[in-house]
């Protein structure tokens, strides 16, 4: 193990073991509610930012964010992630790293990304975990600290170099879920009840029985699950958006 491991106080020796015994355990929904909000304590940072590649569409989706507005997150995805200058590059490199690795502060300050996305959350120290498993690409890890912080050391890269390959196998056993695993009709009644529709309302709207609108709503959650019809919308949201 290296020296720079040795830097933690006891709670956050705890907060290692816990992140390493509940990754160990896998197959969550979503491993991120679980462990990153443990993982940026560890990491003494601010903020935190995880987002999943989907291929098809050739962008970033589906994000978890800690301390982060999320009207920027909107942003993000919308705009900033295709005028991003750095993301790609440490992406292609499937390790921990400092954003510093691909791009120089000064450089990086020098840009839109910088001064109109990362600056409106404060985030100006950076760290970055990009995964890939042997099928799919992986949910990542950006973690960031403000500007009148100290800039992230070896530590966090040896803290996140400990944790990956446990994240890794997390992640990569995780049910990846989308709404294409519905029929047309499911998928219909899944978006109509995020939008806090009850059922006799979607029976009417789609022009179907109270009795096939409730088998529908069966299958979503089987298909996708979800434990009630609360936890379906939570999640047809995320999924939409």
């Amino acid at each position: 193990m290296s020296s720079h491991i040795y830097d933690m106080s006891s709670q956050e020796t705890r907060l290692l073991a816990g992140i390493i015994s509940t990754l160990s355990v896998g197959g969550s929904q979503d491993v991120r509610t679980e462990v990153f909000p443990d993982i940026l304590m560890l990491l003494r940072a601010d903020v935190l930012a995880s987002f999943e590649w989907d291929p098809r569409a050739g962008s970033y989706g589906n994000p978890f964010t800690i301390n982060q507005d999320p009207d920027n997150i909107e942003r993000y995805r919308n705009w900033y992630q295709f005028r991003d200058p750095m993301t790609e590059k440490l992406r292609g490199l499937r390790r921990a790293a400092h954003v510093e690795e691909v791009i120089s502060k000064p450089d990086l300050r020098k840009t839109e990304f910088y001064n109109d996305f990362l600056a409106r959350d404060g985030m100006h120290h950076g760290v970055n975990l990009f995964m890939l498993s042997s099928t799919r690409e992986l949910a990542d890890l950006r973690i960031w600290r403000h500007r009148n912080r100290p800039d992230f050391g070896e530590r966090e890269i040896d803290l996140l170099t400990i944790i990956g390959p446990f994240m890794r196998k997390a992640l990569s056993l995780a049910p990846e879920v989308s709404l294409d695993m519905l029929t047309e009709r499911e998928r219909d009644v899944a978006l109509l009840i995020a939008r806090g529709c009850f059922d006799k309302d979607i029976a009417r709207v789609l022009g179907i029985g109270f009795a096939t609108v409730r088998t529908h709503l069966g299958n979503c959650m089987t298909k996708l699950g979800c434990a009630n019809r609360t936890e379906l919308a939570a999640l047809v949201s995320k999924l939409s958006h």
